[in-house]
């Protein structure tokens, strides 16, 4: 992949803001009948930090993520941020104490505007009731008006302009990569977990792609866990990398170790000449 290039400016009336994101997994288990999807993982993912996690396909890397939003409840282990045992939380439970997240199968409604989308996930920032909401109150419309700058702001920083009134049906698949982005920035996450961003794009879409991560990260100071298959986005961007296999723990550490790690090789990389 040819170097990546410059990155955009930081969002408008956005302050730099390190929110504490302090995620920590012990022993977590996961199984399917007879099948062990997840088996005894152990993570710590500090604040401000680009996590990847890779392995090989069906080696439990959206089975962890499910673990972690929500979707899945382990039979065994704990999950804790920020201090707050969350393993039996629900998932809108999760996305109130600050964990968002996208999808590796588009989760967005087709038939309504990038705009409209985007709205949605502001419905946990709302403090209004639906009676003042009915009458239009003032202070509703102050909310209101304070929620569609942030998502202009999120609409400018992702250079989505020209499609924030076009229904997401008729975007191309980049594109609605990059609108479910929005949507999870738009629930202002602590923690923003990505299952694999870059599936399907072209080489321009994921350098546009790479330049937004890298922003959020290093600039916002946002905490991200990433999965993904393009090794070479994966051994640029990441601070840290954990490699899964059958639902185990293989390695864990920074590009350079990971790339070398014999195990890792022989399950996944193949080669380190790939790298």
């Amino acid at each position: 992949m040819k170097a990546f290039r410059g990155r955009p400016s930081i969002m408008i009336n956005r302050p730099l803001e390190f929110k504490k994101a302090e995620l920590e997994i012990k022993s977590l288990q996961l199984s399917f009948g007879g099948v062990t999807a997840v088996k005894d993982i152990d993570l710590n993912v500090h604040t401000g930090e680009l996590m990847a996690i890779i392995g090989p396909n069906g080696a439990g890397k959206t089975s962890l993520l499910n673990c972690i939003t929500g979707f899945y409840h382990p039979q065994k282990g704990q999950i804790i941020f920020n201090g707050e045992d969350i393993t039996d939380l629900h998932t809108h439970q999760l996305v109130e104490v600050g964990i968002g997240r996208t999808f590796q199968n588009i989760e967005l409604f087709p038939g309504m505007t990038v705009l409209a989308n985007m709205t949605l996930a502001r419905h946990i920032h709302c403090h209004y009731s639906f009676v003042s909401s009915w009458f239009f109150s003032s202070a509703v419309k102050k909310e209101e008006i304070r929620h569609r700058q942030i998502l202009e702001e999120i609409i400018d920083f992702l250079e989505m302009q020209s499609i924030r009134k076009k229904t997401v049906g008729s975007l191309p698949y980049g594109m609605m990569k990059r609108v479910e982005l929005g949507r999870a920035l738009a629930l202002e996450p602590r923690l923003l977990i990505l299952d694999e961003p870059f599936a399907g794009m072209n080489l321009e879409e994921k350098e546009d792609m790479v330049r937004f991560l890298l922003e959020l990260n290093q600039r916002w100071g946002l905490t991200m866990i990433l999965v993904e298959h393009d090794m070479s986005i994966v051994m640029n961007i990441s601070k840290r990398i954990m490699v899964l296999n059958f639902g185990e723990k293989i390695g864990e550490g920074s590009a350079e170790e990971i790339s070398g790690h014999p195990e890792v090789i022989k399950a996944y990389l193949g080669d380190t000449a790939i790298i």
